[in-house]
């Protein structure tokens, strides 16, 4: 199989691809695991491994993502199923799950993941958190599909509700999404493996924020008094966002940075007594 492997690399790397994932696509073709595949890679391949392999790449070339082709994807520890037209959860989403575990939380809190996706979020807090209360909410069915699948797989207990934004869940301690956030001018210029994904799930209008402003909104009303908000946005636009929470009430809000040091992620906290002649949701009697 290595001679295989060797060429799936060389192909790969013509493309301008990583050639590790050349391993992968072996490992799928061949139906091992990768451990499996490195211990047996001196040995002839199984029947119909090159075939499959080479359909693999072929298809890799043209820009599908290898997590699709894959059909799973490891979040936070977690095997998740993915399937196109789904968001694939990526790695900056891990850091809003640890923000999420770092904040000071009641002994069984409420939780709501916001346009789950996959499940990523939702499932990744139920798992640290078991005694938390999740919901997560998503308007498209696909996606819900797929997110109670990861949970019956998972064995992990998740209220899912096909709704837009909150979905009328109330008295929450924390709201957290992976909202769309790109601006619709990115479009012309993005990756080419965002084509397979939904552009419901990545575009939000000319600033990004078409989704993450009416989330803000209805979580000042979903939240608990000193419940948090927590989001993952743009470098260009969580900036934005965040002095507009400010002057409308929101308490300790703050831009966070991922782990490549751009800013990346708003925190904000419902005040836990809200002011009287203050602009914005948190106005007093």
């Amino acid at each position: 199989m290595i001679r295989l492997l060797r060429e799936l690399q060389a192909r790969l790397r013509a493309a301008g691809l990583p050639e590790g994932e050349a391993l992968d696509l072996l490992a799928k073709a061949s139906r091992l695991s990768r451990k499996d595949l490195l211990l047996r890679l001196a040995q002839p391949p199984p029947p119909g491994t090159a075939e499959r392999a080479l359909a693999l790449l072929e298809k890799r070339l043209t820009g599908y993502p290898l997590q699709y082709l894959l059909g799973e994807v490891e979040f936070f520890g977690l095997p998740l199923k993915v399937a196109e037209g789904v968001l694939i959860p990526r790695p900056e989403t891990e850091g809003l799950v640890e923000l999420s575990l770092s904040l000071p939380l009641p002994e069984r809190p409420r939780l709501l993941d916001v346009g789950t996706g996959t499940g990523a979020i939702a499932l990744a807090l139920k798992k640290h958190l078991p005694e938390a209360q999740v919901w997560a909410t998503d308007t498209d069915p696909k996606a819900l599909a797929l997110a109670r699948e990861n949970a019956s797989r998972l064995g992990l207990e998740v209220t899912f509700l096909q709704a837009p934004l909150t979905g009328g869940v109330k008295d929450l301690d924390l709201i957290v999404s992976n909202p769309p956030y790109l601006p619709e001018a990115y479009r012309t210029q993005a990756p080419q493996e965002l084509a397979f994904e939904s552009p419901q799930a990545l575009y939000a209008g000319r600033e990004g924020l078409d989704v993450a402003r009416p989330l803000a909104e209805e979580a000042a009303e979903a939240l608990r008094p000193g419940g948090f908000l927590l989001l993952e946005l743009a470098p260009e636009n969580v900036g934005l966002l965040a002095e507009e929470l400010k002057a409308s009430g929101w308490a300790d809000v703050e831009v966070l940075r991922d782990l490549l040091g751009r800013d990346r992620y708003l925190r904000a906290r419902r005040p836990p007594q809200e002011l009287e002649g203050k602009k914005g949701p948190f106005r007093g009697p």
